[in-house]
């Protein structure tokens, strides 16, 4: 039984966080109330925007291997506080080297695509069956992904492989526009927009990549990766490619289907998000707590793991996922098996 550890979420503007005894002691501004948690009962902490930690606690957490996040009040990854590295520096040396290979990078980052796209596909054909408009059009967006798929052996270079997986983009966001209801009370979804999003539906997608691709770049560390040096992404100073690498084939069931569900049954509503000057859009502090409230549901729901052959929780699939490239990486497997659903 693996028992998965609470992640605090610490969003309310202006709060402070201190260490008391092996409690984390919460404060919040206004706020008389005495908040403390356990810190044995917390796996990571994660703070939005104007939250501020005392030394002694983030000296802790460091000491503990407990990660602390920094995000923006939109949703943006800032910063992860991980104490020192951990994992076998052969590891490292082997996924440098691979990297360096390109021979060795290439059918990486096409298993890597080959996830993201089938689990792309998926998500497409079951909002297809539920849905109650344009099914046949969300079918033929879906039939076009699947038929990149096939072409992915015969690539012979990354930048037609990027090629492949922007052309693949275009098809599944024009197909997630008809999976949301026509009678939300948000402006219609017409494609991703990102650095800033500017309307509802972008910013809560930007919120939960923020979220999956903090608990990816964390797996990679945990396991002993470098999450700088990815195969399908390329470097670049300040980017964690293999991290977002990883978190390709998770963001269609894991970030996109929450997304929908929570629009869709009304969870989000045009007054979680705030329009800030310049037209960027962003959740709004009761819109951020009542999207964490759902991940941290979400995150518990267990999926088929056709390697591992048993259902696996969504907290765990990132975890799962780096250790199997590392696995493959050190030379246990002959190839890295991506994620399907």
């Amino acid at each position: 039984m693996t028992e998965l550890l609470n992640t605090l979420y610490i969003q309310t503007q202006g709060a402070s966080l201190y260490l008391e005894g092996d409690s984390v002691r919460v404060v919040i501004p206004d706020d008389p109330q005495r908040r403390t948690l356990p810190l044995r009962r917390l796996q990571e902490i994660v703070a939005f925007g104007n939250v501020q930690f005392s030394s002694p606690l983030l000296t802790r957490c460091a000491t503990d291997g407990r990660p602390v996040v920094w995000m923006s009040a939109a949703g943006r990854f800032l910063s992860r506080m991980d104490g020192p590295t951990r994992g076998n520096v052969l590891l490292r040396h082997a996924q440098h080297l691979r990297h360096a290979d390109p021979a060795a990078t290439l059918p990486i980052a096409q298993a890597m695509l080959a996830g993201k796209l089938q689990n792309s596909r998926q998500l497409l054909l079951r909002g297809a069956r539920d849905s109650h408009r344009a099914q046949e059009e969300i079918r033929a967006y879906a039939t076009a992904i699947a038929e990149a798929i096939p072409t992915l052996p015969d690539v012979q270079d990354l930048d037609e492989l990027r090629g492949i997986e922007g052309n693949a983009a275009r098809h599944y966001f024009s197909a997630l526009r008809l999976l949301l209801r026509p009678d939300l009370d948000i402006p219609p979804f017409t494609g991703r927009i990102k650095r800033p999003p500017t309307d509802p539906t972008n910013a809560l997608l930007s919120f939960l990549y923020g979220l999956t691709r903090s608990a990816v770049q964390g797996a990679t560390e945990q396991v002993g990766l470098d999450p700088y040096v990815g195969f399908l992404h390329g470097l670049r100073p300040g980017k964690p490619a293999l991290a977002l690498d990883l978190m390709e084939e998770l963001r269609a069931p894991i970030a996109d289907r929450l997304a929908l569900t929570l629009l869709n049954r009304r969870q989000i509503r045009a007054e979680h998000f705030e329009t800030l000057p310049g037209g960027a859009v962003q959740l709004t502090e009761d819109g951020r707590k009542a999207v964490l409230t759902e991940w941290q549901t979400w995150k518990k729901r267990e999926w088929p793991h056709r390697l591992l052959g048993r259902r696996v929780p969504a907290a765990l699939l990132p975890s799962v996922q780096s250790r199997i490239l590392a696995r493959h990486l050190r030379g246990e497997l002959p190839a890295y098996m991506p994620w399907m659903t």
